[in-house]
């Protein structure tokens, strides 16, 4: 019953605008320290970017992005996904519908679609903010992000946002949920850049030095605010 109402189109205006709303309020009420000292002008001055971050962080990254600069998101085909793509949508944020996954289900997920979608915002000037976890796999970087960097030749900047108060989910992703009055962090890696013609071996070194970016940017977030990363022993675990 309760998933049923969740589906009802307007069941999901209401819940985007309400999210989009507090999601707001969090933002000006929080102190937010930035690492280097201007996050925003850094990523304004490169537009058209591809933000990468872990999906635990995918509720509070947009804080990151600079205000006027125009932005899409990819965001799952599911159906309780469409609560969040209208609450990006009312932040400025245009959502690309799409999943990927294994190449056999890619077409069912909108996998393909996505990505074209993706190479045509980034291709007009718009950057993407994508979560570079394997599918259901939290920090554990895939090489999508990586090939969509070597397609488009745009840098992808490792980001991380954290709030000192917040509520940490047991989810696979240890994702956090911020709260209002509080210490923030916006903390931003270097710039890594994928040479068009980069081999299978240079990609999955791109990849793992993206992954060891995202790992530090996402600590460092944390520590900023004064409290332990949830995810850290994910980071153990990928690293075996």
């Amino acid at each position: 019953m309760l998933k049923k109402i969740g589906q009802n189109r307007y069941v999901q205006a209401v819940l985007g605008f309400i999210a989009e709303r507090y999601l707001t309020f969090v933002q000006v009420t929080t102190r937010f320290t930035m690492e280097p000292a201007d996050v925003p002008g850094i990523l304004a001055a490169q537009v058209p970017v591809i933000n990468g971050f872990w999906h635990g962080q995918h509720i509070v990254v947009h804080y990151a992005w600079p205000v006027g600069k125009k932005l899409a998101a990819l965001v799952s085909r599911h159906g309780d996904a469409e609560i969040n793509a209208r609450a990006l949508a009312r932040l400025g944020i245009t959502p690309i519908r799409g999943a990927g996954g294994k190449a056999e289900k890619m077409h069912k997920h909108g996998g393909v679609a996505a990505t074209r979608e993706m190479l045509r915002v980034i291709s007009g000037g718009t950057s993407l903010a994508l979560t570079a976890d394997v599918p259901k796999i939290a920090r554990r970087c895939g090489i999508g992000i990586v090939t969509l960097a070597q397609l488009t030749g745009r840098p992808i900047f490792p980001v991380a946002v954290a709030t000192r108060h917040r509520l940490d989910w047991k989810s696979w992703d240890r994702a956090s949920f911020p709260l209002p009055f509080g210490r923030g962090a916006m903390v931003l890696g270097e710039p890594i850049r994928v040479e068009r013609r980069a081999t299978q071996e240079e990609l999955e070194a791109i990849r793992c030095q993206l992954e060891a970016s995202l790992n530090t940017v996402n600590a460092r977030a944390f520590e900023l605010v004064g409290s332990k990363d949830p995810g850290r022993e994910l980071n153990r675990e990928t690293a075996l």
